[in-house]
């Protein structure tokens, strides 16, 4: 696999991903409340050692087969910051610096020759190696539960780095050096006295396999192995006859801090299957779907019942007691004819009645609200009063938004009364938006006693 070949897969795969995650964001924001319910942003460190071979194969810079294991190692150690997209993609910029050394195995001197002079293995400085990285998770280990402990993860992604290689004489890293710019020192001693450090700067493409282990709600163990794809032939010098571009592996160990609001999960660890598993199972959810079917089947018995008025008075003809009525003649419930005392408007108090309450983002009433209504519904009847219904929102949103889905509530209770008999007239509807909060925006609890509509006289 040449390099731009894979240059152009990273390339093609982060426009595929940030585009899916974006159409992702609309349905996760319109069932589970969107990004801004989760903490999204961590940071984290890491460590560990290179090797100058990857698990897909390959030979050193000296044209020998290397072993996954029998490469000798060096230190390596960055940090990075990640920004998650949604349950399953983020972005991470990472910064590494650290060593990688090559050398010949073979018991004989390497024919690769250079300046006149024969050396037998390099150590590379890697002064940084910067990339932005597509991050994928795959799949979560408790995967029916909303506390996940274990993520696997790939990424892939587009980087500089600025490298410095010496070549040494012996295969072990000692004897005579030579650095990229021809300088030579009689032993390996002599590196930083006698080469520049001028550093060679090319792209590479790292590609990543991981594991991630759960600790606290803040803290994650990272666990993973990087293949680094360097756009070049002169990572270990300029060694001849290289038929391929260079590469290294780095494994590392490393620690994850996710940054935030205490009172928001961490989307790193979010799963939607989870949360909508739990949510169809959540007790309160299931019982206001039973008296949802319970009121749907006695509304559906009423109506076959209520089929048939021929006087058209609203009273049906199996329990009209004054058949015929007159047009327009104002009837009680066994449809004769009444006469309505004068309004009492001193009769309705607004003060007993509690707030009606509605779930985030919605204008939908609760079945728990009926009761309420009823009442309400049943006073306005008799009194004639008029009563003003106040909706209310707590702050997620814009203001705009937010005074838009108060007056959403405040019609939603009004349409309750009117189809209960109460005359439009007597009901007007005002929306306070976020500005009139009865109990703190700061807790869950506060902003649910937020998102009501109030009865006002």
């Amino acid at each position: 696999m040449n390099y731009s070949t894979i240059k152009k897969a990273v390339t093609c795969s982060l426009i595929a991903a940030l585009g899916f995650t974006g159409a992702a964001q609309a349905q996760d924001a319109k069932v589970f409340g969107g990004r801004s319910q989760y903490r999204t942003w961590s940071i984290g460190v890491n460590g560990g050692i290179t090797t100058p071979n990857v698990l897909i194969g390959g030979s050193n810079a000296f044209g020998n087969k290397v072993g996954l294991f029998e490469a000798p190692v060096r230190e390596y150690y960055g940090i990075n910051v990640r920004k998650q997209f949604s349950s399953w993609f983020g972005l991470q910029l990472d910064a590494n610096r650290g060593r990688v050394f090559t050398h010949n195995s073979q018991p004989f001197p390497t024919t690769n020759a250079w300046d006149g002079n024969q050396y037998q293995s390099a150590e590379t400085d890697i002064q940084y190696a910067v990339s932005l990285n597509g991050v994928f998770q795959f799949a979560t280990i408790d995967f029916l539960r909303r506390e996940n402990s274990v993520n696997f993860y790939a990424s892939v992604g587009y980087g500089l780095m600025a490298f410095n290689p010496v070549m040494y004489a012996n295969n072990d890293g000692t004897g005579a050096a030579w650095d990229n710019k021809g300088n030579w020192g009689e032993s390996a001693g002599d590196r930083e006295a006698n080469h520049d450090r001028d550093y060679t700067r090319e792209a590479f493409v790292p590609v990543g396999l991981g594991l991630k282990f759960k600790l606290s709600d803040r803290v994650a163990l990272d666990l993973g192995y990087t293949m680094n794809f360097v756009d070049t032939k002169l990572l270990f010098g300029p060694v001849e006859g290289r038929t391929s571009n260079d590469k290294f592996s780095y494994t590392h160990a490393g620690l994850e801090f996710s940054l935030g609001s205490k009172d928001k999960e961490d989307l790193t660890w979010a799963n939607p299957v989870a949360t909508l598993y739990d949510e169809l199972k959540d007790p309160e959810l299931r019982n206001e779907v039973d008296a949802l079917k319970q009121r749907v089947s006695a509304l559906e018995s009423t109506v076959q019942a209520l089929s048939t008025d021929s006087d058209g008075d609203g009273v049906a003809d199996k329990f009209d007691k004054c058949p015929n009525t007159p047009a327009g003649t104002q009837v009680d419930g066994s449809g004769c004819p009444i006469k309505f005392p004068e309004p009492d408007t001193t009769a309705l108090s607004t003060g007993s009645y509690p707030n009606i309450q509605f779930e985030f983002d919605s204008s939908v009433l609760k079945t728990s609200s009926y009761p309420t209504l009823d009442q309400v519904s049943a006073d306005l009847r008799a009194s004639g009063a008029t009563l003003t219904l106040e909706g209310n929102a707590s702050e997620e949103g814009t203001e705009e938004y937010n005074y838009q889905l108060g007056l959403d509530r405040a019609n939603s209770v009004k349409n309750y009364l009117v189809n209960s008999g109460v005359a439009a007239s007597q009901v007007n509807v005002v929306s306070n938006g976020e500005t009139k909060p009865v109990a703190s925006n700061a807790t869950e609890e506060g902003r649910q006693l937020n998102r009501n509509v109030q009865f006002k006289k």
